[in-house]
């Protein structure tokens, strides 16, 4: 990276699953880096989801390199996720025609839900598979598969945990890490935010906020992408061995069904 912006910055990592990210800090300029993010970020940036986009460079390599401003701020809490900023960013997002227009530019398809069931089945081995929660939560999966085809098909992010929520000094609220992305389905997004951070009691209320009734189409269909996302959740720990993780998982999924 310092071949890029000069030996004067200082670079630092910035965490995170891949590796490929960093914060660039020079007098008072600060960027955060990353390597190879999806085209989709400048539409992202143009939209105002994500911190603004300063500048894409292209490597000898093929590499990609992205620049985007670095704003002091915050992750969401668990708690904040009630709040109104939260549904109207979400909702601005599921909303985005330009949005949808790029990711179908960049040849992706629609997801139906059988096709992102037969995506999850295949990452699941033998032992999750095995598992009596898990063979339960399969014969719901198949039984409801044809009841939660849905026409409206937007751009869903697939990881709204309160962790990829960055709320700014100035109170701007931006979501970030959009490796996921996806066309589908809006309660793929729905169903784990509320879920994951909204007393059922509260759910009338927070759709409200974001634009939709609580049909009980609606609820099918986020139970569905909910139990589907558990699957994927328990193998995803399980393959880390991070067995505690994997057990809370197995217990949510009990208690769910």
């Amino acid at each position: 990276m310092e071949h890029i912006l000069g030996q004067e910055w200082e670079i630092v990592p910035a965490g995170g699953k891949t590796g490929e990210a960093f914060f660039a800090c020079y007098k008072d300029q600060r960027l955060f880096l990353k390597r190879n993010s999806s085209p989709f970020l400048a539409v992202l940036s143009a939209e105002g989801i994500v911190p603004k986009l300063v500048w894409t460079r292209r490597l000898e390599n093929g590499d990609v390199i992205t620049a985007q401003q670095w704003l002091p701020g915050r992750e969401l809490k668990p708690s904040d996720m009630n709040h109104e900023h939260v549904a109207r960013m979400l909702r601005k997002i599921h909303r985005s025609e330009p949005m949808v227009a790029m990711l179908s530019r960049l040849e992706m398809e629609p997801l139906q839900p059988d096709t992102i069931f037969q995506s999850v089945i295949g990452e699941l081995d033998e032992e999750v598979l095995s598992l009596p929660v898990v063979e339960k939560t399969l014969s719901f999966l198949l039984n409801e598969v044809k009841n939660v085809f849905c026409n409206e098909k937007v751009v869903c992010h697939g990881d709204v945990n309160h962790n990829n929520w960055l709320l700014t000094e100035d109170n701007q609220l931006y979501l970030i890490d959009w490796d996921g992305a996806m066309i589908a389905d809006p309660a793929i997004d729905l169903g784990m935010l509320l879920y994951w951070y909204i007393p059922e009691d509260n759910w009338n209320s927070w759709l409200a906020m974001y634009g939709k009734p609580l049909t009980d189409n609606l609820k099918l269909r986020m139970r569905w992408y909910v139990a589907l996302q558990t699957l994927s959740s328990i193998q995803w720990y399980k393959n880390k061995d991070r067995i505690q993780e994997m057990d809370n998982w197995i217990t949510f999924l009990n208690d769910f069904l």
